[in-house]
């Protein structure tokens, strides 16, 4: 149709064009199409300027519209031969290039009145409308209320089981204690612990008091029957999960970050756990009495000290490398000579079985072996029955009321006595299972690094619980001791 108004030439016309966008009509090539003027009433006029949708339209006299942009409804055809077509009172353009110049299908719009269907009775002989597919009074037949209660416990039947079974594989996919349950290799590597058996003896040792620490007794609270599901909501992480994070930061020795990464929780809250923990097993552990009564120390005597039967604790001391402070005078308070960097010192003291039976707190690596043992507090426990066996660079002899055993060194004398050169081997050998715990205790990763200077605050309650787990961790030192 547009190709046939194309070419249809006119002659003795005016040359009217449309004044729509993209409407090629002319009045030289069409006879077939009529143009019509602007209304001059100004809100129909403006109608006609929203639908053409040009703007800056300057309207004059041979502004014109086609009638191909109205609807067939609303233009007049003309009666006679010489009839003009003329457009019906309130007409205005709707069909456009940009809408295919149709109307499609209009919307019923929802306040429109839609007239009943006939089959419906009307009137005030017809009765009330009731559907009748359903009688809502009626009960429904025994039978098919037994079949929906059986279907009900079978399928309730396949979804408890695997309910079940995806919250224990949630257990085993998420990073925690009960992942590595069923491996003695990854308890070892992550915790210090011999075993899982091994761990969970030692949770039940400290369960009981766990009850009296504030954040723990304020979940387990909340852990009722009736709060069984909003649990997860008040801890992130279950009280033994918090204990395997300390641990595990302790034997590995990683940044918070990753832990936090690992067990899905804030970094703050990995640094709370940790303070935490520290404190609550600096009270529990250290509230035990791990110094060892001198007949028990005879009891429990390995044959290997039959020539030192007196002996009741074995002292070392042992350094843990720190962060440089930026202040000179801190600077000389930490520097050891001993090794040349930053240090802290504490003395570690074994019964001659291997248990940890002292423990000091940390000293500035200043400070010098005989002074750390003054005021480690160890003297005051000494009795003239009992026997020290230090190192031989701790002169103490004049400190302690008991006999203390020492490899022997000349010490300015020229030449050693016979005695003493055949006793050095056999203390020496025998001191040296103290620095084998020492070693154990070095096993934890964490005292392998710097410690930070922000750790200052909380670096001695992790050192007292590190050497207190030795007594819990591992088996004993030497395998023939475990009889």
């Amino acid at each position: 149709m547009k190709k046939t108004f194309k070419f249809q030439r006119r002659e003795g016309t005016t040359a009217e064009h449309c004044c729509v966008p993209l409407c090629t009509s002319s009045a030289k090539f069409n006879s077939s199409i009529s143009f019509h003027t602007f209304p001059s009433d100004d809100q129909q006029r403006k109608r006609w300027i929203v639908n053409i949708r040009r703007e800056n339209l300057i309207i004059s006299h041979h502004t014109r519209v086609c009638s191909r942009h109205f609807v067939p409804e609303e233009v007049t055809e003309p009666t006679g031969a010489r009839g003009r077509r003329r457009l019906k009172p309130g007409a205005v353009p709707v069909l456009f290039p940009w809408n295919n110049d149709s109307l499609g299908v209009r919307n019923v719009e929802v306040w429109e009145q839609r007239s009943r269907p006939e089959s419906v009775e009307t009137g005030e002989d017809a009765g009330p409308i009731c559907a009748n597919d359903h009688n809502y009074s009626a009960a429904p037949d025994p039978a098919f209320v037994a079949s929906v209660i059986s279907d009900n416990e079978s399928f309730r039947e396949k979804i408890v089981p695997q309910r079940q079974q995806l919250e224990q594989l949630s257990l085993k996919l998420r990073f925690g204690l009960q992942r590595f349950a069923g491996s003695d290799e990854d308890i070892r590597f992550y915790t210090g612990f011999w075993s899982y058996d091994h761990l969970m003896r030692f949770w039940q040792l400290i369960e009981t008091p766990l009850h009296f620490m504030g954040p723990i007794a304020r979940a387990r609270t909340a852990n009722t029957d009736s709060a069984k599901q909003s649990a997860a909501t008040t801890q992130a992480l279950q009280p033994i999960d918090e204990l395997f994070l300390l641990l595990n930061y302790l034997a590995l020795g990683p940044k918070q970050r990753d832990l936090a990464d690992q067990f899905g929780v804030h970094q703050s809250t990995v640094s709370r756990i940790i303070l935490m923990w520290s404190s609550f097993l600096f009270s529990v552990l250290g509230s035990q009495q791990i110094w060892i009564p001198q007949d028990k120390i005879i009891e429990h005597l390995p044959g290997e000290f039959k020539d030192y039967p007196d002996t009741t604790v074995i002292l070392d001391c042992t350094e843990l490398r720190c962060q440089t402070p930026a202040s000179p005078l801190l600077q000389s308070d930490v520097y050891s000579n001993y090794k040349p960097h930053c240090t802290l010192r504490g003395m570690i003291g074994m019964a001659p079985h291997g248990a940890v039976t002292f423990v000091s707190p940390l000293f500035a690596g200043s400070v010098s072996d005989k002074q750390i043992f003054l005021k480690s507090g160890i003297v005051s426990l000494l009795r003239p029955d009992m026997a020290v066996m230090v190192d031989r660079c701790l002169l103490v002899d004049d400190c302690v009321p008991c006999k203390v055993y020492r490899s022997a060194f000349p010490a300015g004398r020229p030449q050693m006595p016979a005695d003493e050169v055949r006793e050095t081997p056999s203390a020496a050998h025998l001191r040296v299972h103290v620095e084998s715990l020492i070693r154990r205790l070095k096993e934890h990763k964490f005292f392998d690094k710097v410690i930070p200077l922000n750790m200052f605050g909380n670096i001695n309650q992790l050192y007292v619980v590190a050497c207190l787990l030795l007594n819990y961790q591992s088996g004993p030192l030497v395998k023939a001791w475990s009889k």
